[in-house]
């Protein structure tokens, strides 16, 4: 059955299908959440691959309005998180996190586009230290020859300096949507940001308040010719990142933390 959660950023989102936790029992409670916004040509390799890790998966399908939902609607077992309007990959990835908190405590992300291999996602897990929850960032490596969006080696540098600047950590890819978040502290870190930039604000979020951050190498999928699909807008986000981190340098400086 169906029920309506409350994430705390104004969002009711709709959650189908019922939880239930890997029996190997791992030591840590762990999901998987993958915030979908018409990836319809993608998602359901994407997922397909994700459940064969052997932990829930939670999808947050962010107002898509291609064909999603009924790509979703194909694949057994995993839970669906809806948002009946588009309202950003942060707060889809909020969704995710409030819905996943009921059952875990600590949540995988993997975005939807293809460009991630969900099993590097092992990589992430192994590198978890006993007794520290921190986030766990995946470094997107490039393979020798692969074709890399002029966007994305200006946005990862950019991204990279201006965390650090904010006070965040010093990382080679502050962008990667790859990830391990500790759950309920994800959750009440404050951040603003509800689109692409929340990604890097909740870095520099956690930093300020103590929680590790570290990276781990993974490989990353840039195909030219293939399905992949982002929505990263070049100039539109790079206005929203510069607005997110003006405001994250100005509190840096005026903020007794």
């Amino acid at each position: 059955m169906g029920g309506g959660i409350f994430t705390g950023n104004g969002i009711i989102v709709t959650v189908t299908k019922k939880a239930r936790l890997s029996r190997s029992k791992p030591t840590k409670r762990l999901v998987i959440v993958i915030p979908v916004y018409n990836h319809e040509k993608t998602v359901r390799e994407v997922v397909t691959q994700a459940k064969a890790l052997g932990y829930p998966v939670f999808v947050v399908n962010d107002g898509s309005t291609d064909d999603t939902a009924r790509e979703l609607k194909k694949i057994q077992g995993i839970d669906i998180v809806t948002h009946k309007e588009n309202t950003g990959k942060g707060a889809a990835i909020l969704s995710g996190f409030a819905a996943a908190a009921k059952v875990a405590d600590m949540a995988i992300t993997i975005d939807a586009d293809g460009q991630h291999y969900p099993k590097d996602a092992r990589k992430l897990i192994g590198a978890l230290p006993d007794g520290i929850r921190p986030i766990v960032v995946g470094k997107r490596i490039y393979a020798a020859g692969e074709h890399v969006p002029w966007t994305s080696r200006f946005g990862r540098k950019f991204s990279n300096f201006w965390v650090w600047v904010s006070g965040g950590p010093a990382l080679s890819d502050s962008q990667s949507g790859m990830r391990i978040y500790p759950l309920p502290e994800a959750l009440h870190l404050g951040t603003k940001a509800r689109r692409f930039q929340f990604e890097v604000e909740i870095l520099v979020t956690a930093k300020r308040r103590g929680i590790p951050v570290i990276e781990v190498p993974v490989r990353v999928n840039y195909n030219p010719g293939g399905k992949r699909i982002s929505h990263f807008r070049p100039f539109v986000d790079f206005m929203r990142n510069s607005s997110t981190f003006s405001r994250l340098i100005f509190t840096r400086i005026f903020s007794r933390r």
